[in-house]
């Protein structure tokens, strides 16, 4: 089933076709394993997640689940978002930068096996978010509402302190939470369906 999907992704991608068929063609050329997860193709290693390719409104990516571990000794890795902590990306607008980057590319899928065969695990800090005024609100009106919130994984509460959190008006942090309270209460992220 899985094949498919990815089968699917490449052959249906309306935008980025031949840089994302040039991304596969590099991954495909290594000891990782095709599989299709989060709505995209991703590059596994003896089950564990190693990278993923996406194609965006302006770029294409090749995506590296422990980046952040990668030596990057050409300069190429970014951090897809400013609240990114372990993810490291490459950002391609044409095959000839794939093309010129390929033994680049290669050497850093043998580096995130390694560090995969090695067993390293990326550190995170542990709490590093704060609550937001308005959850504290709406803990102290519904103790259940915290109670599920606290039995959510740190990444699923993160996810949510920075949505609450990113609005400037009080009011839309507030409708934010009220929005989410149903998901939270039933142990679901933020972008858990």
């Amino acid at each position: 089933m899985a094949n498919e999907k990815v089968e699917t992704f490449y052959a249906e991608a309306d935008r980025w076709q031949a840089e994302l068929g040039a991304l596969r063609a590099v991954l495909r050329s290594t000891a990782l394993d095709e599989d299709f997860k989060w709505n995209a193709p991703c590059y596994t290693f003896e089950g564990a997640n190693i990278a993923a390719v996406w194609g965006m409104k302006q770029f294409c990516t090749l995506s590296f689940f422990k980046g952040v571990l990668l030596k990057d000794t050409a300069q190429l890795l970014a951090a897809p978002g400013e609240n990114s902590r372990s993810m490291r990306l490459v950002r391609f607008t044409s095959v000839a930068e794939i093309e010129a980057a390929e033994p680049v590319l290669r050497l850093y899928v043998e580096e995130a096996i390694g560090l995969e065969k090695a067993g390293t695990k990326v550190v995170l800090a542990k709490d590093d978010f704060t609550l937001p005024e308005e959850l504290i609100v709406a803990f102290e009106d519904d103790p259940a509402l915290e109670q599920a919130f606290r039995a959510l994984t740190p990444g699923r509460q993160r996810g949510y302190c920075l949505y609450f959190a990113q609005p400037k008006n009080a009011s839309t942090r507030v409708a934010r939470i009220e929005r989410s309270t149903a998901a939270i209460l039933a142990g679901k992220g933020l972008h858990d369906r």
